[in-house]
């Protein structure tokens, strides 16, 4: 049961428990966008739910990241006062407000510029035929889409980027699957001392990094972040792990899902996957078509400073509130009528909501589309019969990054 500003029940709020929600949340979505677009939901975030004033939150300069600014403290359930871990991640820019933001913003976002994206190319498109040579072999044969190929594309990629060794892979898998729990706005206590261990070996393993890279500099990333960190007047140490840290999760965590959700989606809608084989050159509208009728992102939150009017609602200030971006992507007041359908060719496809807006509008979007690109073009092109080989994807269960733990698929 969710409620209104004034405290009134209301009976229709977000309900992720609710039968089959994760195999499909968006019949749920279409239900609180006509119903309660903006409503607080039982476990306490308030929620937007179309389009227009997600974008209106999202751009809002008058809103705020940081949880100091938030009525609840949410670290206080993981960390005690005096725990040196409370502090872990706060310095991401993921978790910071202007000027620091803008400051940290600057110096990670010259990894991502198109320029150096369009120069990974040719290394994206070899890693994309290598795990795919790897999976090739005559007769029929079969492969799961997340462990061959959705995961260790990215992971690669920001490896390289960053400039060290890749050979730590699945551990670090399992660590950054299980860290990423700290976003969802539902967690038991049962999970805690999961996710403390996991933010324990993440820690260990970004620390270990940091001191391997600054015995072997080189042209990468982490050796001008590590520069810029000795240069003790742009970033601390602590800003150095959390963006290193950031980069690590969010480098591949989210691509992961992007490349699972629309490989699933194109097997699902096997017209539209037809059309994209016979018409390569749709891949980067299909792209993002794919992020907006499946994202891997499905929510943003914002705290806000002030009230928040909407619709003659009511949020008070230092309420936290969620962009449902699953929902705003599927408002047919933006995208049309056919919004619950997949399009590749749809004009506004490009104007979704996956990579968040605002000045938090993802760092690494280009990238992620160079990466979704290459991945799911090249594997309905190398695969043309490709199929699903279960009825039942296994979901990872998630409200905020939703995605596949499997996609098992044969090749014909």
């Amino acid at each position: 049961m969710a409620a209104t500003a004034s405290g009134a029940a209301n009976p229709v709020g977000l309900n992720p428990f609710a039968p089959g929600f994760f195999d499909d949340p968006y019949a749920q979505y279409a239900d609180l966008r006509e119903a309660a677009p903006v409503h607080q939901s039982a476990f306490g975030p308030w929620m937007l739910t179309r389009y227009e004033d997600c974008v209106r939150l999202l751009r809002n300069p008058d809103v705020s990241v940081e949880d100091r600014n938030a009525g609840i403290d949410r670290r206080a359930r993981m960390f005690g006062d005096d725990d040196p871990r409370r502090v872990r991640g706060t310095s991401a820019i993921l978790n910071l407000d202007p000027p620091d933001h803008t400051r940290l913003r600057r110096l990670a976002g010259k990894a991502f510029t198109p320029r150096r994206v369009d120069a990974l190319g040719p290394r994206i498109e070899a890693l994309v035929d290598q795990a795919l040579d790897r999976v090739a072999a005559p007769g029929p044969a079969g492969m799961d889409v997340i462990a061959d190929l959705a995961f260790p594309l990215p992971f690669a990629v920001i490896s390289e980027l960053l400039g060290i060794p890749t050979d730590d892979g699945d551990r670090l898998r399992d660590v950054s699957h299980t860290l990423v729990r700290t976003l969802e706005p539902l967690t038991s206590p049962d999970d805690i001392p999961l996710l403390l261990a996991a933010s324990d070996a993440m820690y260990a393993h970004v620390e270990e990094t940091i001191r391997w890279k600054r015995a072997n500099p080189a042209d990468d990333l982490l050796t001008a972040l590590i520069r810029v960190e000795e240069d003790g007047d742009t970033m601390s140490h602590q800003e150095l792990h959390d963006q290193v840290a950031l980069l690590y999760i969010a480098g591949h965590e989210t691509t992961v899902n992007l490349i699972g959700n629309g490989t699933l989606a194109l097997l699902r809608h096997p017209a539209e996957l037809a059309r994209l084989q016979a018409e390569p050159t749709l891949i980067a509208n299909a792209i993002d078509e794919l992020l907006r009728f499946d994202g891997p992102v499905q929510f943003s939150r914002r705290i806000l400073l002030t009230d928040l009017e909407i619709d003659g609602v009511t949020i008070p200030a230092r309420s936290f509130v969620f962009t449902v971006l699953g929902a705003a992507n599927h408002d047919p007041e933006h995208f049309g009528p056919d919004a619950d359908a997949l399009d590749l060719t749809r004009r506004l496809a490009p104007q979704h909501l996956s990579f968040g807006g605002g000045i938090h509008h993802c760092l690494g979007a280009v990238l992620a589309r160079a990466e979704a690109r290459a991945a799911i073009g090249g594997l309905v092109r190398r695969f043309p019969t490709i199929a699903l080989a279960s009825d039942t994807p296994a979901w990872n269960g998630r409200l905020v990054l939703r995605g596949l733990d499997a996609l098992p698929v044969t090749l014909g």
